[in-house]
């Protein structure tokens, strides 16, 4: 039975779409079958992976609002053992549409219990808000991992965060886990980049992961061509953040799947 982590935060441009895509593509060339669930009406995590959002025929709002199976909406990517319930404009008005709904909240549970049983990981990429598809996400993942930028500011907003996730855990999902935090856009020519790696660290502790992910051009400019960094440049600083930060997920979670040669740490 595939674990289904959520990846948010409220705030914008932390990089979760980016670890969305890019830790999906690393689990999958580490031999883990992947689904990448596109849950913000920006489609981001569709168009970098190389699906346009314009032309998609299915897509989350199908399964949420028309209770369409999942497994008529999953795309195969270019990328191995990854696929991907692609994100459409529509989602914007799925909240609204939800609002009167019974059990309102555990649509997205729902149509995930149907398919989870044929892959590893389940990511979710959710959008910068607290919103109820955000909640959806929250009651159908078994984790939650929050994306933190090594820039000024990078706590705003985190406690908020972390109240609605213990509000699901008592109210909706009470099986949830935080996954832990992972910090990005991380550059070794600011000092100020250092401080708040160790202020998070002091703050949260075990919680952060060892690997932190760095700004990497590479990694800014492979969405555009439609590519996760794996597809784009396998070799780059980004590609080996993303491998190793896959690999510390998996040895958090005592999965040793992995082939010999992947084991250890590039």
């Amino acid at each position: 039975m595939g674990k289904i982590i959520a990846i948010t935060n409220q705030k914008g441009g932390v990089g979760k779409t980016t670890t969305a895509i890019n830790l999906g593509a690393s689990f999958g060339v580490l031999e883990y079958k992947t689904l990448i669930v596109d849950a913000d009406p920006q489609a981001n995590a569709t168009s970098g992976v190389g699906l346009d959002p314009r032309e998609v025929e299915k897509s989350i709002y199908d399964c949420l609002i028309n209770e369409v199976p999942p497994q008529e909406v999953v795309v195969e990517t270019e990328n191995p053992n990854l696929d991907i319930i692609p994100a459409h404009i529509d989602l914007v008005g799925a909240e609204l549409e939800l609002i009167n709904e019974s059990n309102r909240e555990h649509k997205l549970k729902m149509a995930l219990d149907k398919i989870k049983d044929e892959y590893d990981f389940i990511i979710i990429d959710c959008s910068p808000s607290l919103g109820l598809i955000t909640v959806n996400a929250l009651t159908a993942s078994d984790s939650v991992l929050v994306p933190v930028q090594c820039e000024y500011f990078a706590l705003e907003g985190l406690g908020k965060l972390l109240n609605t996730i213990k509000i699901v855990q008592s109210r909706l999902n009470e099986d949830l886990d935080m996954e832990g935090i992972v910090l990005t856009m991380y550059d070794t020519r600011l000092r100020l980049a250092n401080q708040v790696v160790d202020e998070v660290k002091t703050h949260f502790q075990d919680l952060v992961f060892n690997t932190i992910i760095h700004r990497n051009t590479r990694l800014g400019e492979a969405p555009s061509f439609g590519e996760t960094i794996i597809m784009h440049d396998a070799t780059c600083k980004g590609s080996i953040n993303y491998l190793n930060f896959a690999r510390e997920i998996l040895q958090k979670n005592d999965l040793t799947k992995m082939k010999n040669k992947d084991k250890q740490l590039i």
